[in-house]
């Protein structure tokens, strides 16, 4: 080898080895799903927790991997003997991104916005038992509240509780600023967000530099990305039929967990026919869950018969209540005047799960009478027309919030269920601390949406994850959208 050769061979090598080093010090992670923001405390985005809890904001507690809800902004508290009133003693030397100081008044600042009565906070009903947010002093604060609640600490980890800063609010949509291990750093719309350590985070530092999301909505272009290795992972993927694949490559690994996601066809219960009781038994009954977990997501996914997570201890297979039975959909229709069905609106939002699964409903409903016009729509259109305007009468979506059972107690929800006894039984849940009696109470809450075919109970979405062998970290399972960069690092 002449020593040109050697020179241009040896650089290559140093090339590689910097390429390699840079490599593990960064992670490109795949999502299907855009932001349409990056503010957590005003949208019900999914997609905005994925990139920024934990990461860029945090919270008086959080949730961890397993489910487990942990100190955050706040290292301890105190609970009063009758339960209404917490005080919490926040952490030493934390700072907002900007250099600013969190102290108890930001606390107090951010909570009192959420529960405010002009709230955008898209689970507002979270805070409504609280009557006062008090600052005691910098590192003291006090929440008192109009009844014991059990559910506060986990009311607190989810990421629409998050602490704010009030000098970002204008704008936390485009620049969020927070106390988290990760700034942020670029969006450019319709491509990726890039976040960087923060090197003056007040836990321990994490192991990468910086984190890229990667904006990839289409199955086949995901899978494309990962087999070039363009990407280091993919938390929710959205093929499930590559996963063999990816399985018998060594390149890779497959995580596949639970998540808090129970997959719906979601029904607007003020919408005629709908607020009819037995046309939404027909629809319950059309559905045959098994063809849709298999035909929509490969055979990943446990199928439900409630609003509620398989894998929770107090959760109760309620599937039996509205079997797959063609015959009996078609006599509730006939039942309530329509021999002949209907028709209807099936808002299919971007995810697989709903695009595919709505082809599968849509045959389905067509099988009884009832003729569903598929309508794709953006997950910004979704919001705006589905969740906030309510202006539907099918949809597909996934609730990936953890244990939101409660929002079935909000008339004002986007499938407008309205039912004194269920609220009452949510208040009952809320005022009480006894695990058994909570058990008992959750269960009874099961069945009573059950029994009141509220909505098309589908299946528990599956976390399906691929990531190249050597990223360490990941969640396996999804107590919340969340994606930990705190928690990753690269195999030496």
């Amino acid at each position: 080898m002449g020593f040109r050769s050697f020179v241009v061979a040896a650089g290559s090598a140093l090339a590689l080895a910097a390429g390699s080093a840079w490599a593990k010090d960064s992670v490109t992670i795949g999502l299907q799903l855009e932001p349409p923001h990056l503010d957590p405390t005003s949208a019900a985005a999914q997609a905005i927790d994925s990139v920024v809890y934990s990461n860029v904001f945090e919270g008086l507690t959080r949730f961890m991997g397993d489910g487990s809800v942990v100190p955050g902004l706040a290292e301890s508290w105190e609970i009063s003997e009758d339960g209404t009133v917490y005080t919490f003693k926040l952490r030493e030397g934390v700072t907002f991104h900007d250099g600013s100081a969190m102290d108890a008044e930001d606390v107090k600042f951010s909570l009192d916005r959420a529960r405010a009565e002009d709230s955008t906070n898209a689970q507002k009903a979270l805070f409504e038992g609280i009557t006062a947010v008090d600052a005691v002093d910098p590192q003291t604060v006090q929440i008192t509240l109009e009844a014991p609640n059990g559910s506060l600490l986990f009311n607190l980890a989810w990421g629409d509780a998050v602490i704010v800063a009030p000098e970002s609010i204008d704008s936390i949509k485009t620049n969020p600023v927070g106390t988290g291990a990760y700034t942020f750093q670029e969006w450019v719309q319709g491509d990726r967000i890039t976040l960087a350590r923060n090197p003056d985070y007040w836990g321990d530092q994490p192991a990468l530099a910086s984190a890229t999301f990667k904006f990839i909505s289409d199955p086949t272009a995901a899978f494309a990305a990962m087999m070039a290795e363009d990407i280091d992972a993919f938390d929710n993927f959205p093929a499930p039929e590559n996963l063999p694949q990816f399985d018998a490559d060594p390149r890779f690994q497959v995580l596949v967990g639970s998540t808090e996601g129970e997959t719906i066809l979601s029904t607007n219960n003020k919408q005629p026919p709908f607020d009819d009781i037995r046309v939404r038994q027909a629809v319950a009954h059309a559905i045959d869950r098994q063809a849709i977990i298999d035909g929509a997501m490969f055979g990943y996914g446990t199928p439900i018969g409630t609003h509620f997570a398989p894998h929770h201890p107090a959760y109760k297979d309620l599937t039996g209540m509205s079997a797959h039975d063609p015959e009996q959909a078609r006599a509730l229709l006939a039942e309530a005047g329509f021999p002949d069905g209907f028709e209807t609106t099936l808002h299919l939002p971007p995810p697989s799960y709903a695009r595919r699964g709505g082809e599968i409903v849509a045959a389905q409903l067509a099988a009884i009478g009832i003729k569903a016009e598929i309508i794709n729509v953006e997950w910004a259109q979704w919001l705006e027309s589905v969740f906030r305007g309510k202006s539907f009468g099918l949809t597909i979506v996934s609730h990936t919030e953890p244990m939101d059972i409660g929002i079935y107690a909000r008339p004002d929800y986007y499938f407008q269920y309205n039912s004194k006894a269920f609220q009452e039984l949510m208040n009952r849940l809320n005022a009480t601390t006894d695990p058994d009696t909570r058990t008992a109470i959750l269960q009874q809450a099961q069945e009573m949406i059950a029994a009141d075919y509220v909505n098309g109970y589908l299946f528990q979405l599956a976390k399906l994850g691929v990531a190249k062998a050597g990223l360490q970290g990941l969640w396996e399972n999804a107590p919340t959208a969340a994606i930990d960069l705190s928690a990753l690092s690269w195999a030496e």
